[in-house]
């Protein structure tokens, strides 16, 4: 009894006879040709007409610009603070007169805000501001500094 064929030898056979297929089928395709290639081919013509027009667009007219330089003063903010009468003894502070109550002080805030107020602690700073030192509206110092991830105003 012959011994029966594994996978791999069936699916080698299997190829092999495919590929003497194709290669009878591509002997008996050049046979045909010649009766094709015997026949005359209708020649082809073809006309191609092109039309170009142009039309012609002005340059722009040259703008004219006038440009006005107007100066105008930015508003000048006075702050005036009045400190009332203290009953008793002071302790210890970090700025202002030391003298008694009814007396008028006028700020001098020498960095203010885009709006022309002074800053008070615990307002955020402007980038052009870390780590300046100027006072607030009562006249207590103040410095910008780092507090965690942003910038603010605290007591000097």
């Amino acid at each position: 009894m012959p011994k029966a064929l594994n996978r791999r030898a069936r699916i080698w056979i299997g190829g092999v006879a495919l590929l003497a297929l194709g290669a009878a089928g591509c002997s008996e395709s050049g046979k045909g040709d010649a009766a094709a290639s015997a026949t005359p081919a209708p020649a082809v013509t073809v006309t191609v007409t092109a039309t170009a027009t142009e039309t012609a667009t002005p340059a722009p007219a040259p703008t004219v610009t006038e440009t006005k330089t107007v100066k105008v003063p930015g508003p000048t903010v006075t702050t005036t603070v009045t400190k009332a009468a203290s009953s008793g003894s002071r302790s210890g502070g970090s700025g202002g007169s030391s003298g008694g109550g009814g007396t008028k002080a006028t700020s001098t805030c020498s960095i203010r805000s885009n709006a022309g107020n002074c800053y008070s602690a615990g307002q955020f700073c402007r980038n052009s501001d870390h780590g300046a030192v100027t006072t607030n509206a009562s006249g207590a110092r103040i410095r910008c500094s780092q507090s965690g991830s942003s910038w603010r105003w605290t007591y000097a």
